[in-house]
C-alpha cells in the first residue's frame, strides 16, 4: 500500500500521478477508483474540508522548516489557485491534474484505508479477534478471549505519552487527530501541521486533539481531521450526523463529547 499511494515516493502511483500533473493522463486500476469515488463523497459530506489536492498548501506552511517561513498572502493565494478536487479530470482507468504544481496526497485517507483492508484480510482468514494498530488509527475486531473489548488509549494533548483517558473497542474503529506535536512557533505564536484548505491557513480554532469511533478506520480518520477543522460546536454536529460514530474534541478551554461518546469510556 505504502509503495503504490505514498506520495514520498516518486515511482509510486500517487508519485507518476503528480509528476504528470499538467502534462498527460496518468492509467489507474479499479482500486484506484475506489478510492477517487470515496474521496468524492468525503470532500461533499465534509464540505470540502478533506481535499486530496491540499499538498500545495500543506508543502507551504512546513513546520519541519528550520527556521520556520511564513508564507504572505500571495504565496497562499498563488498555491490555492492548485487546490481543488473538482479540478481533477478522471476517465475509467485514468486521472490527469490539469495544471502543472497540482498534486494528490492520500495521506488524509490513506492509512485508515490500509487499516480497514488489513481488517478485512484478518476477518477474510477467519480471525475472531485482532487489533489492527497503524498509529493514532486502531480498528478492533472482536474481542480479546478474557476481556469484553479492546481497550485504547487516548493520548493527553497536553502530556504526549500519557493517557487521559480510554475507550472500549469491539467492531469499532478509533482515530485521532490533533496538532500538538507536529506544529512550529514563530513570533510568538503557535501554527499546527493541519491545514484548512478551504482558507490556505493552519487550523487556528483553540481544538487540541479529536477523537472519533466509526465503524470504519477510514470514516473515523476523516471524521476525527475534519471536525479539528470544523471546531467542537460544528465538528460535533458533522460527527452525529454519521450513523455509528461518536467523538470527542479537546480545545483549549475544555472537553467537548457527542451524546453516546461516554459509552465507550472505560470505567
Amino acid at each position: 500500500f505504502e509503495a503504490k499511494y505514498s506520495r514520498f515516493i516518486p515511482d509510486s502511483l500517487i508519485g507518476r500521478i503528480n509528476a504528470a500533473a499538467g502534462e498527460e493522463w496518468t492509467a489507474i486500476d479499479a482500486e484506484t477508483e475506489g478510492i477517487f469515488t470515496l474521496c468524492d463523497q468525503l470532500r461533499f459530506m465534509t464540505h470540502g474540508a478533506f481535499d486530496p489536492t491540499a499538498l500545495p498548501l500543506i508543502q507551504l506552511w512546513n513546520w519541519k522548516a528550520q527556521p520556520p517561513v511564513l508564507p504572505d498572502a500571495a504565496a497562499i493565494a498563488t498555491a490555492r489557485e492548485l487546490v481543488g478536487w473538482e479540478k481533477v479530470q478522471r476517465r475509467p482507468r485514468a486521472v490527469f491534474l490539469p495544471q502543472a504544481g497540482m498534486c494528490l496526497d492520500l495521506g488524509g485517507i490513506g492509512k485508515g484505508y490500509a487499516v480497514d483492508c488489513v481488517a478485512q484480510l484478518a476477518i477474510n482468514f477467519g480471525l475472531r479477534a485482532a487489533l489492527i494498530d497503524f498509529g493514532q488509527d486502531v480498528r478492533a475486531v472482536g474481542q480479546p478471549p478474557d476481556k469484553h473489548a479492546w481497550h485504547v488509549g487516548l493520548e493527553d494533548p497536553n502530556a504526549a505519552g500519557t493517557c487521559w483517558n480510554s475507550v472500549a473497542a469491539r467492531d469499532i474503529a478509533v482515530a485521532t487527530s490533533g496538532d500538538y506535536l507536529r506544529c512550529f512557533v514563530k513570533d510568538g505564536r503557535r501554527y499546527g501541521h493541519i491545514v484548512d484548505p478551504r482558507t490556505g491557513k493552519p487550523v487556528d480554532n483553540g481544538c487540541q486533539s479529536v477523537t472519533v469511533l466509526a465503524p470504519s478506520c477510514t470514516m473515523a480518520g476523516v471524521l476525527s481531521t475534519t471536525a479539528f477543522i470544523f471546531g467542537p460546536e460544528e465538528g460535533l454536529r458533522l460527527i452525529e450526523t454519521c450513523t455509528g460514530a461518536e467523538g470527542c474534541i479537546i480545545t483549549e478551554k475544555g472537553t467537548h463529547e457527542t451524546r453516546r461518546f461516554q459509552n465507550y469510556v472505560t470505567r
